[in-house]
């Protein structure tokens, strides 16, 4: 759709010309950047108006909808969207053009059906009379929904099949006690085959999946085919957004030949992944950039977003706490600490203080690299979206860590997926009213039926917060 108009800040390169007006990048002031959710597509014919359909938008730039400055803008416009205190065109439709800001084949069936009545009837013109058309207007407040996100934490088992599993602070074997037999006592947990669970999932109304590889690989990430094959299958069968995660970086192959990260990505987004997301591999980034102070445009996170957008880098963040005392403790993350007590969203570390310290190798070693840090220098960078895991809440069911993503939120403007902790329904309300998250993400609960994701939507309805149903 972009292409169709005149300019673009995202590129000196002009447009086609063809649709008046300039594509200009979102006001990161008082909003996340990139635009990354369900929205509203609301048609600016009067009859439609009543029932908008949600699609999902991933972008950073768009065509701002400005009839005043651009007249024949309205000729041209068959939806408009809102986010924050921006109004932008989502759709135009004039004869037998018809384009979308949005991504109808990550929309589910509202996509789905667009797509349908587009092929049957490709060159059907909309009447654009005068007074039928509704000069939109902004509302209080946008209809960008709150995200559900099914993640799927994927590795072979000692059989060598790839299953889905979840572990208790990152330990994913069952636990040898009484209930267990001699065979499934230290096995890898087994919640499910990839592809199934995620089929479930879509049609259980799932905003986005999340497959999280955390097998290691047995010659390089391009040689991991039952992982690819995976994503392939999924994208079959998936009409929402999936994100792939594990082994994203630059690896040697066992005949010496390099692959880089970039390389890595591109072979994942073919088989039908829409994001990456990358993990260890940032904080190496972040250290590096800490030391030169410089971008060099070297990393995975830089390389990857240069070639496909920031809104396909999504960073993948382990913390944990470290207790310092708050009365003594002069470190470099004073400014970071986060105070326990009692009504605090901290409790129950009452009387503790601490900061968070960011790890790799799936939680197994710690840097010196604080969660701020990380997050700061992963958005400079050029990172769309960051992941916010804890390892200290991970497989407790205690709920979300609101601590951490209020810290982390207040220093970033790219959108936060809240991770870790969920055990009902209930957290992700507390979650989405303590804190300007923009998703929320749960594996375990979700995997063992304990929660559904349609009744989590349903529990998030009642309490006033926006989803999609």
């Amino acid at each position: 759709m972009q292409v169709l108009f005149v300019s673009s800040d995202e590129s000196p390169t002009p447009g086609l010309g063809i649709v008046p007006g300039p594509i200009q990048r979102f006001d990161c002031t008082l909003k996340s950047v990139p635009h990354i959710g369900w929205n509203a597509a609301d048609p600016l014919l009067a009859a439609a108006q009543a029932d908008p359909s949600y699609y999902y938008f991933v972008h950073s730039f768009c065509a701002k909808y400005n009839p005043d400055s651009y007249p024949d803008v309205a000729k041209w416009t068959y939806t408009t969207t809102q986010y924050g205190d921006e109004l932008f065109i989502s759709s135009i439709r004039k004869d037998n053009i018809f384009a979308t800001q949005f991504h109808p084949e990550k929309s589910g069936t509202a996509g789905l059906a667009l797509l349908d009545a587009w092929i049957r009837n490709p060159g059907s013109q909309i009447p654009l009379d005068c007074h039928l058309l509704i000069r939109p207007t902004l509302k209080p407040k946008h209809r960008l929904t709150k995200r559900i996100i099914a993640c799927m934490d994927v590795r072979a088992n000692d059989e060598g099949d790839l299953v889905v599993t979840k572990g208790d602070q990152y330990d994913v074997r069952e636990k040898v006690d009484s209930d267990l037999t001699a065979i499934t006592a230290g096995a890898v947990r087994n919640l499910g085959k990839p592809v199934a669970l995620a089929a479930r999932y879509y049609t259980s109304g799932a905003d986005e999946l999340c497959f999280l590889n955390i097998t290691s690989f047995r010659h390089s990430p391009l040689r991991d085919q039952p992982m690819l094959a995976v994503v392939r299958a999924a994208a079959e069968c998936v009409f929402v957004p999936l994100t792939i995660g594990g082994g994203i970086k630059d690896t040697i192959e066992p005949d010496g030949t390099k692959r880089s990260a970039l390389e890595v990505a591109a072979a994942y987004f073919r088989a039908g992944a829409d994001k990456v997301s990358i993990g260890s591999e940032a904080v190496y980034a972040v250290e590096r950039l800490r030391s030169t102070g410089i971008r060099d445009g070297t990393s995975a996170i830089e390389t990857i977003a240069h070639a496909y957008g920031s809104q396909a880098v999504v960073v993948s963040v382990d913390p944990r706490k470290v207790y310092v005392d708050p009365a003594t403790y002069d470190g470099p993350y004073k400014d970071e600490l986060v105070l326990g007590g009692p009504g605090s969203s901290a409790h129950p570390d009452d009387g503790k203080a601490w900061w968070y310290q960011c790890t790799v190798s799936g939680g197994r070693e710690s840097r010196l690299v604080s969660v701020v840090e990380l997050a700061r220098g992963v958005e400079t960078l050029g990172a769309g979206e960051i992941l916010l895991n804890s390892i200290d809440r991970d497989g407790t069911g205690l709920g979300f860590d609101l601590a951490l993503i209020n810290l982390v939120k207040r220093n970033v403007h790219i959108p936060v997926v809240a991770s870790s902790g969920a055990g009902k329904a209930e957290h992700f309300t507390e979650v989405f009213n303590e804190t300007d998250v923009e998703a929320g993400l749960a594996a375990g609960i979700f995997h063992r039926g304990e929660v559904g994701i349609q009744d989590t939507k349903k529990v998030l309805q009642r309490a006033g917060i926006h989803v999609r149903l």
